[in-house]
């Protein structure tokens, strides 16, 4: 996991170049003029998705995690927290890893809790289970899948 402000993500390029693809597509874009939905950045290999959403209690949220995409989340206004348990520490899956969806519930707690506030970045890779959502009101965000 990469905890991290948004303007800095070139710098994580050396991990993956579809990382330097993503933040020249992220610094050349208003994301807050930018409809709710999808867009494309290289194909399937990176893209990105722009949602509003509730938050819930951290006791509601699900551990989450996935095998194929990267998820750097990305807080546009609001504040919006995470739980976070290494996949490795896992024990309880919920059912079976869709891959259509590219994800895999738990049933686990997470270990910490962070929170982003907008401009703040979260980068989650496969071995990082994490659960979104957590706060109150509503968050605006961006979510950009980057393969691994």
């Amino acid at each position: 996991m990469i905890l991290d402000t948004v303007s800095r993500l070139s710098r994580y390029a050396a991990l993956n170049p579809l990382f330097l693809r993503a933040a020249e597509y992220l610094r050349r874009s208003d994301l807050n003029l930018m409809a709710d939905g999808r867009y494309e950045i290289s194909g399937e290999d990176a893209f990105l998705t722009l949602t509003r959403s509730s938050l819930r209690l951290s006791t509601e949220a699900s551990l989450e995690a996935h095998r194929l995409y990267a998820d750097i989340q990305i807080v546009l206004s609001g504040e919006e927290g995470y739980g976070w348990r290494s996949v490795a520490s896992c024990t309880a899956p919920r059912g079976t890893y869709c891959a259509e969806r590219d994800i895999l519930f738990y049933d686990d707690r997470p270990d910490t809790f962070l929170t982003l506030r907008p401009g703040g970045m979260a980068v989650f890779f496969p071995s990082d289970a994490h659960a979104p959502l957590i706060g109150s009101g509503e968050v605006r965000k961006c979510i950009v899948k980057v393969r691994c």
